[in-house]
């Protein structure tokens, strides 16, 4: 049976992986039926290059993606367009047509979490909460004698 998934290259504490398709019982850096692309955890934000043809090809003749993959090819709308050409449209079309790539969503997300998060840090200055937050900061602490 047929994975893609990774396989590690780089240096030592220093990873870098390639997106290959690898029959499942050889080991994890071993023999290799066709580099499809490349994965920088690294970098900010994370560098995926990927040939989305070729791993297209590759789903359609059966390989199963590992967890780690699947969520690389996910966030890179590759399973969404998979998912098109199981339903019958062409490759061409599929590979022409605009892609939604959830990276855009999260993005948007943390965005909006921003803005929510803006207006609190905004009140802490206020004047009343640094009077309200003065007295209690201002309090002598009670020595208990016993």
């Amino acid at each position: 049976m047929l994975k893609i998934r990774l396989r590690r290259m780089g240096r030592k504490k220093q990873p870098t992986y390639r997106v290959v398709i690898a029959e499942s019982t050889s080991p994890r850096d071993g023999k290799f039926v066709e580099i499809v692309g490349s994965y920088n955890p690294r970098t900010d934000p994370e560098t995926v290059q990927l040939k989305k043809e070729r791993v297209l090809y590759w789903l359609q003749v059966g390989a199963q993606p590992t967890e780690s993959v699947a969520r690389i090819l996910r966030t890179h709308g590759v399973l969404a367009l998979f998912e098109r050409l199981r339903a019958g449209e062409s490759l061409e079309a599929v590979l022409t047509a605009p892609v939604i790539e959830d990276d855009a969503e999260e993005v948007a997300t943390e965005e909006a979490v921003v803005e929510e998060i803006t207006p609190v840090a905004e009140m802490a200055e206020t004047p009343e909460m640094v009077e309200v937050v003065t007295p209690i900061a201002e309090t002598p602490e009670v020595v208990e004698e016993g």
